[in-house]
């Protein structure tokens, strides 16, 4: 917690703070604090009120989908997920051991990759033809 928000929550340390401060300032201050929390308030009950709408609109699908005869295993289960398709792999290389290493050229360069290319060689000289 900062020093600031320290003073500004506890009565004592404001108090304290505020002594030097004339009642012209002091009420602007009370000002500008209300017109903070009325903004805050305003942006807590908006977004309550939308958290509500979004519970009323899925109470309003729930009744829609048992009126049709639909359960949650129907919807589910209709839906066709299809993986993902494997990237075809655009380099390869052969390490000293023998092993093939074989990298779409997508993502984090894998070490044996890394080793090659330390060595002076270049993307090029992998790539599958």
């Amino acid at each position: 917690m900062s020093d600031f928000v320290k003073t500004l929550t506890r009565k004592n340390s404001l108090r304290k703070q505020c002594q030097t401060l004339s009642l012209a300032e002091l009420e602007k201050v009370i000002g500008d604090l209300t017109e903070i929390v009325d903004e805050k308030r305003a942006e807590e009950e908006a977004r309550e009120a939308a958290e509500q709408e979004k519970v009323s609109k899925i109470e309003e699908i729930r009744l829609s989908m048992l009126e049709a005869g639909i359960n949650m295993d129907d919807l589910v289960g209709s839906a066709e997920l299809t993986p993902r398709k494997k990237v075809q792999p655009k380099y390869r290389i052969v390490d000293d051991e023998g092993e093939t290493h074989e990298w779409s050229g997508r993502g984090r360069t894998p070490v044996a990759f890394q080793q090659f290319f330390a060595k002076g060689n270049s993307k090029e000289d992998c790539l599958i033809k």
